[in-house]
């Protein structure tokens, strides 16, 4: 099969959907790789380099898309590229459909196969492919608030972490999943007193033997919330409904309730945002202030760290694209963890939760179809 990787487009993306040593194993495996020039320039990884794996270079993204016969990005792709996408096609990259009815209607139209990264599981039912970004977003969440509490960006002047005599800074993390572990991890090991809430009674068991009593645990009520966020100087909003927009945890009118200066960190912006007043921006311009509060809502944090992201992102997928290059698309009749990363195919919607999320209609995949 042809692989093909565009550069990505998305404002402040860095990231790249095969590193050389990815490519590489493409290419040992009988495949070609088509890799548009320069689109490991943020990783710092070389047109040369790609060569040397024994990948061919595209001067263009057109020239990618119109030869490759499976297309592997990292971020959802912007409508110059949905537009070039065509039947027989595999997509293999993050999509974030809920909130995003506008991309899902360029998918259906352009008669792509879609396989999302944030919905395909494993054999324990979890998201391995969401998993390292959600890694890498968790424990930047915490870098992220703990900067934009600085005065000078708005904040409340704390150090995370305080000083002797001086309390350190209140973080809770709404979500103990992977984003919501790691962000109380790097928050634990920075000094803040940290609480996370969780709708999980035996997670919340979990995380407190993980974290030895060094977090606050609350299962997840409207009053828990409340109390929590009311006195908090940042709160990361880490909750995941796979493939389904966020719930919004935060509303409007909590905002006035909560202190001066504190820190709204939504990692779950790419499904949507769970606090109301969250909306996309960008690393360029990180935050914007709604009834006192700061609101970070990057909607692609691991992109600020490529190198890192990249390389843990690759670790994950290459498995699975490895057995969609080899088979094609009969590896959805083979693998039923790739069927539930299928979100568009052959025109149709096949993920329930974004269907529910959009509106639209759902039909299920029929494996007899390839």
């Amino acid at each position: 099969m042809r692989i093909g990787v565009p550069k990505e487009i998305k404002p402040q993306e860095y990231r790249v959907g095969l590193t050389p040593g990815a490519a590489r194993e493409y290419v040992a495996r009988g495949h070609q790789v088509l890799v548009e020039t320069n689109a490991g320039a943020g990783i710092g990884a070389s047109d040369e380099d790609y060569k040397k794996a024994g990948a061919e270079i595209a001067a263009s993204a057109e020239e990618v898309f119109a030869k490759a016969e499976m297309i592997v990005k990292v971020k959802e792709p912007q409508p110059s590229e949905w537009v070039r996408l065509r039947p027989e096609q595999i997509l293999f990259t993050y999509l974030h459909l809920a909130p995003d009815p506008e991309q899902t209607k360029g998918l259906i139209e352009s008669g792509c196969t879609a396989i999302a990264y944030e919905t395909v599981t494993d054999s324990r039912g979890a998201l391995p492919l969401l998993a390292p970004m959600s890694e890498v977003a968790g424990r930047l969440s915490i870098e992220a608030g703990a900067a934009a509490l600085k005065r000078y960006n708005g904040g409340r002047g704390l150090l995370l972490g305080g000083v002797p005599g001086v309390a350190p800074a209140t973080v809770v993390v709404i979500g103990g999943g992977v984003v919501g572990t790691h962000a109380a991890r790097m928050a634990v090991g920075l000094g803040a007193d940290v609480a996370i809430i969780d709708q999980s009674i035996p997670r919340l068991r979990q995380l407190d033997e993980m974290f030895d009593g060094r977090v606050r645990t609350r299962f997840s009520t409207i009053e828990a919330i409340e109390q929590e966020v009311f006195n908090a100087d940042v709160v990361v909003g880490a909750v995941l409904v796979p493939g389904a927009s966020a719930p919004k945890l935060v509303t409007r009118d909590m905002l006035p309730k909560m202190r001066r200066g504190s820190v709204l960190v939504d990692v779950a912006i790419d499904q949507g945002g769970c606090f109301e007043t969250s909306h996309a921006t960008t690393h360029q311009d990180p935050t914007f202030e709604v009834d006192g509060v700061i609101h970070y809502c990057v909607a692609n944090m691991p992109g600020s760290v490529p190198l890192t992201s990249s390389y843990a992102l690759n670790n994950a997928t290459l498995p699975f694209g490895l057995e969609l290059a080899q088979k094609g698309l009969k590896a959805l009749a083979d693998n039923p963890h790739l069927v539930n990363g299928l979100n568009v195919f052959r025109g149709k919607l096949t993920n329930e939760p974004v269907a529910q999320s959009l509106g639209l209609e759902y039909s299920a995949f029929n494996a007899a179809s390839v």
